[in-house]
């Protein structure tokens, strides 16, 4: 009867995380009359302004893609140099904007810092929690982490997919368990087959409902995504929007790569 503990541990499991994610779910869905909302931002986004640079990075990566993108744009427009190392030396002390500044006061008044400090400063910074509170305001980003928290619980039920297939194949190989007729051990895969179907089933309904499981965006704020995506290759205003919108992968330069990959931080350049 040992295949039976096995079996309420998947079960558990499936029916946690299922829950969980229908939870989450609800908490990203767009409120009641969101739908005409979303069809007013999608005609202003058509006849008026696009989204900026810093507006993209936030939706397609939170706030840590902000501090990239501010970053990618100050060593781009020599503004700040980013060394393979890791570091970071301002060339420049006068930032254009509220971001920039923020960076240049996280270097410091020796004008030289590590990279990932001054990030983690930049992304925590009061002017991207404006950015943040404003793009909620419009509807374009899911307020409080809402997006992190269906993320989370997509992958909890993938992870409960894969223990009920686990448990079930302990169960199998469990000496002493209980077989159907002539001994085929139907029944224990019956058993374990139904939370299985129902992890799968989740998964694929969050698939169709929620998919792509972004961790900021709206769906509206997604359809905008979609549009500055188009934009994401070429000279340097495509590079800095192929930055906001995939990260520093996006980027060519394998020296820039490895100054914000955080490598090599413990010497100064």
């Amino acid at each position: 009867m040992l295949w039976v503990l096995f079996l309420l541990v998947a079960w558990g499991a499936a029916a946690i995380s299922c829950v969980r994610l229908c939870l989450a779910a609800a908490r990203s869905a767009p409120p009641p009359g969101a739908s005409s909302r979303d069809a007013l931002q999608a005609r202003r986004a058509a006849d008026g302004p696009e989204l900026t640079l810093y507006e993209t990075a936030f939706l397609a990566g939170g706030p840590h893609r902000v501090a990239d993108l501010a970053l990618v744009t100050m060593h781009l427009r020599r503004r700040l140099l980013l060394a393979h190392t890791g570091w970071a030396t301002v060339v420049d002390p006068d930032g254009r904007d509220d971001v920039e500044r923020t960076v240049i006061r996280a270097i410091g008044p020796q004008g030289q810092s590590p990279i990932p400090p001054v990030r983690a400063a930049a992304a925590a910074a009061d002017a991207v929690r404006a950015l943040a509170d404003r793009l909620v305001a419009a509807g374009l980003a899911l307020p409080g982490g809402a997006g992190t928290d269906l993320v989370s619980a997509v992958r909890a039920v993938r992870g409960a997919a894969l223990l009920v297939a686990a448990m079930g194949t302990a169960a199998l190989l469990t000496p002493g368990r209980e077989q159907g007729p002539g001994g085929s051990g139907i029944p224990v895969l019956v058993w374990f087959g139904l939370p299985l179907v129902l992890t799968l089933g989740c998964l694929a309904i969050a698939r169709m409902e929620v998919h792509p499981y972004r961790s900021w965006a709206s769906p509206a704020g997604q359809r905008l995504l979609d549009v500055r995506t188009a934009a994401a290759d070429g000279p340097e205003g495509d590079v800095l929007a192929a930055v906001a919108v995939r990260g520093v992968r996006a980027v060519a330069d394998p020296a820039l790569r490895a100054a914000l990959g955080g490598r090599g931080t413990r010497n100064v350049p």
